[in-house]
């Protein structure tokens, strides 16, 4: 049997965050997070360079501490989670700088490059193995087909199509 001698980490979702901004009537900040999420790291060397990192979350966990909000962006207005429930990511590089992946939506992908800060290598009080990541970025919303939109009496948009992403990750060595 062969090996291929690459570490495997498991995220811990208590001490991960994936969240998200954007603009609402261009004049203030909606902060919001999806709350299900997984995600997985394979790498071979102690710097996570060249890494390969997948990630999934339920677009049904959307929330903007808004109720009426929330099942807005779940509606087929925006991510339509009962026809599209994941949005998923997929490395294809890691720099130590720079994570390119290619990011679905609904069905569309498209190859994005988002910084990310590798934070170290710790051992916890468990003696379990952590790794630690931030990541940040953004993607315009109407490339995945989010493109719900309104105007107020002003003429203002309601809603900002730059999302920016703020993504905190914690794996655990396997």
């Amino acid at each position: 049997m062969e090996t291929t001698g690459k570490t495997k980490w498991k995220l811990d979702p208590v001490h991960s965050e994936i969240g998200f901004k954007v603009k609402h009537m261009m004049i203030s900040t909606i902060t919001g997070n999806l709350n299900e999420f997984e995600a997985s790291v394979e790498t071979d060397n102690a710097d996570f360079k060249n890494a390969s990192f997948i990630f999934t979350a339920n677009t049904d966990s959307v929330n903007t501490k808004n109720k009426d909000r929330d099942n807005h962006l779940k509606s087929a207005d925006f991510f339509n989670a009962e026809k599209y429930p994941k949005i998923s990511f997929k490395s294809k590089s890691f720099d130590g700088n720079s994570i390119v992946c290619d990011l679905t939506i609904k069905n569309v992908t498209k190859e994005i490059v988002l910084d990310a800060n590798f934070n170290g290598i710790v051992e916890d009080q468990n003696q379990q193995t952590r790794a630690g990541f931030e990541v940040t970025g953004a993607v315009s919303r109407k490339d995945y087909g989010l493109t719900w939109n309104a105007l107020t009496e002003a003429g203002t948009i309601v809603v900002g199509d730059k999302i920016r992403l703020g993504i905190d990750l914690e794996f655990i060595k396997q």
